[in-house]
């Protein structure tokens, strides 16, 4: 969730509409006007990594007036491709969404169990928060929240629902992942704001707790199952 000029991935081509580069059928697109779509992608993709930064550096009540000032432009000119606040907001919970998708599937592809492969998701999500509490608060508040929370826990579930699939209803697993992600959020704005005091845990350590106490859940619970069939089951 840092700002993408240290960030995981580039932001470029997540935001705005795609065009096919196809005009009506049977006839050729425009050149001047395919050439004109690429640049407001292009724009409208700088304009939300631009807002990222803004966030980043002045806090996530920055107004659109600071945003566009930071961006060399006018407001008028960003109200042309966001209809309000809450749509720049969605479009930059887009992008950081974006990013933590790829750390989380690289943190969990690169655990040998579920388990780590938990521990591994929770703790980069704490690290990528902690990199920018700023732009997590931004893209966790108002008309975006939905948006970001919803597809994080997308991300959690989909691995855990293959490793439940034959034991429990998809469901099951969804519901866990909801839970856990409201669970991850919870312990981790905590922590954020509790951080440094004595008795707060280290990032990793508070990681370590997070991932015990969701392992005690359904997922765990499953899994431990049915290792003990399969050791049950061997000569």
């Amino acid at each position: 969730m840092v700002p993408d000029t240290v960030g995981l991935v580039s932001p470029r081509g997540r935001s705005g509409s795609t065009t096919t580069g196809s005009g009506p059928v049977g006839r050729p697109a425009d050149g001047r006007a395919t050439r004109w779509d690429g640049h407001r992608r292009a724009r409208r993709a700088d304009l939300v990594a631009q807002a990222r930064r803004s966030v980043h550096h002045r806090g996530p009540d920055v107004s659109m007036d600071e945003i566009a000032t930071d961006a060399g432009t006018s407001k008028s000119l960003v109200y042309r491709y966001f209809a309000d606040k809450t749509a720049l907001q969605v479009e930059v919970a887009q992008l950081v969404v974006g990013e933590i998708a790829q750390a989380l599937a690289a943190a969990l592809a690169a655990q040998p169990t579920p388990r780590e492969g938990l521990r591994a998701m929770v703790s980069v999500y704490l690290e990528m928060v902690e990199a920018s509490p700023d732009v997590y608060a931004f893209v966790t508040r108002g008309g975006s929240v939905e948006h970001f929370l919803d597809s994080i826990t997308e991300l959690v579930a989909a691995p855990f629902v293959r490793e439940m699939a034959d034991d429990a209803d998809p469901s099951t697993a969804e519901a866990w992942a909801a839970g856990a992600v409201g669970f991850v959020r919870g312990a981790g704005e905590w922590w954020l704001a509790h951080r440094g005091e004595p008795g707060t845990p280290q990032r990793d350590e508070l990681a370590g707790q997070v991932t015990a106490w969701l392992w005690a859940g359904p997922v765990g619970v499953l899994t431990r199952g049915r290792n003990r069939e399969q050791t049950r089951e061997q000569p």
